[in-house]
């Protein structure tokens, strides 16, 4: 028996993460709506018939309502690793989440999927965890309607991800040579797949809502071992300079003006607690994560939308 079809509102579908969920899902043949205030950053979507793009800004609480009714499903991928401008991890974090829990009850809409990170909570170091840590209490203040799972991923990587890809072209800048804070931070990076099946199994599974799921990989590195891993798939050379603590706070404040925000105090303050899952989420959800080591090759090689995209095309001329 086939699965039902549902109509599910992603917010931050166009991003990194979005993207390989929104394909996933609308080759499964659900109804996808993707708000985004810039349609052009949707337009490697178009290709798929049952993705419906929508101009939009997700902060406005009545423009929220208004994209939530009749959908069956509520994602909320949005996130930001820097502040810039107006975006500030208060607002786009904690502030949408609740404004995003207030739009459902509005338009009685009852299921949500929320993207957290490892780490988050109201003790924790940095303003970006502590702000994902209030999101999360928004989405729980709701839990007697609303049927919410929560996940914590560490940090994610695979193509166009913000991790993997900018020590590559941080390495490529430098020729070889890195200074890096916090170089013995330990993560277990996960792949987006692994995190996209994540949202799926729970999308099928009722028994996933009021519990929240950390997703790791099967490798806990620290970051200058992570870097060293890039630099050997990228075929690029890797001289890591380890910076004390003292100078490592002075690169962040410095940096925090520059172009980019390739690195920022914040960062570095989140660097000051490892992201390694103290709950296995993946064996919870039937998830055998994948390898780090054993892709990236690939993708930094080859990060095209197009590829991405393959799989699809594929299905359909099938």
């Amino acid at each position: 028996m086939a699965a039902k079809s549902l109509g599910i509102c992603i917010l931050g579908g166009t991003g990194f993460v979005g993207t390989e969920l929104v394909m996933h899902l609308a080759a499964a043949g659900h109804s996808i709506r993707v708000p985004t205030r810039n349609l052009s950053r949707g337009n490697h979507l178009k290709v798929l018939p049952t993705v419906e793009l929508v101009a939009a800004n997700v902060h406005d609480g009545r423009v929220l309502g208004q994209l939530f009714e009749g959908m069956d499903v509520v994602i909320n991928l949005i996130g930001i690793v820097n502040e810039r401008r107006r975006e500030t991890f208060r607002g786009v974090h904690a502030e949408l989440a609740g404004k995003v829990v207030e739009a459902m009850r509005a338009a009685r809409a009852h299921r949500l999927l929320h993207m957290s990170a490892l780490g988050a909570g109201a003790q924790a170091p940095s303003q970006y965890l502590r702000s994902k840590g209030e999101a999360e209490a928004q989405v729980r203040v709701a839990a007697a309607w609303l049927d919410a799972t929560i996940f914590r991923p560490s940090v994610i990587f695979g193509p166009n991800d913000t991790l993997s890809n900018r020590f590559a072209r941080l390495l490529r800048l430098s020729h070889g040579v890195l200074p890096l804070a916090r170089p013995r931070a330990r993560f277990a990076p996960i792949w987006v797949e692994d995190v996209v099946a994540a949202f799926i199994r729970a999308l099928g599974d009722r028994r996933t809502s009021g519990k929240s799921y950390e997703l790791c990989g099967p490798e806990v590195m620290t970051l200058a071992e992570l870097v060293r891993a890039v630099g050997v798939a990228a075929g690029l050379p890797c001289h890591i300079i380890p910076l004390p603590d003292f100078i490592a706070q002075i690169q962040g404040v410095f940096m925090d003006f520059l172009p980019g925000k390739p690195f920022t105090y914040d960062n570095y303050k989140s660097l000051t607690i490892d992201s390694v899952c103290t709950q296995n989420g993946c064996a919870s959800l039937g998830i055998h994560p994948t390898h780090m080591r054993g892709v990236i090759a690939g993708f930094l090689q080859d990060h095209s939308t197009r590829r991405l995209l393959d799989f699809y095309r594929k299905s359909s001329s099938g």
